[in-house]
């Protein structure tokens, strides 16, 4: 094999679905990557109309370096990294970044406020659909699935 067989494989690999076949199902799964790709980008705009209060009331208060530097980070990984979700573009890679600012909101959350359920329930239903992207791509309805039969085409 390759070099350049091996690297359309790990491409392909990495743009494949590996959910279901059944099209209920992808129709239910493109409703929920679209609808939560839509939900989240929301998000970012808020850190970008004031990223000088979300970096010292969310940033410094969890103790990374750099606040403002990282509330740019979460900003626009939200704001990019959920059109290209909705779009089903990069699905995995994606979802690795939003899964990641998830990850930060659920540590401030439980930082601020303990245990309490009311504050950590948006950041980990968000999470848990983040993983679920992350294990098993797009769909068979996302830009994804168009790009890994181009490439299986091509091979």
């Amino acid at each position: 094999m390759t070099a350049i067989q091996n690297r359309t494989s790990l491409l392909s690999k990495l743009f494949n679905s590996t959910s279901t076949d059944n099209t209920t199902l992808q129709i239910a799964l493109t409703i929920v990557r679209v609808s939560v790709g839509l939900l989240m980008i929301h998000n970012g705009f808020s850190k970008l109309a004031d990223v000088q209060k979300f970096a010292d009331n969310v940033v410094s208060f969890i103790g990374l370096p750099f606040p403002v530097f990282f509330t740019y980070c979460a900003a626009y990984t939200e704001i990019i990294g959920s059109i290209l979700l909705l779009l089903g573009l990069f699905t995995r890679l994606n979802a690795l970044g939003l899964l990641f600012t998830m990850g930060i909101a659920i540590l401030f959350h439980l930082k601020k406020d303990g245990l309490q359920i009311a504050s950590l329930e948006t950041a980990s239903l968000y999470g848990l659909f983040y993983l679920f992207f992350l294990l098993k791509g797009g769909g068979k309805f996302s830009l994804d699935a168009l790009l890994a039969k181009w490439l299986t085409k091509n091979e």
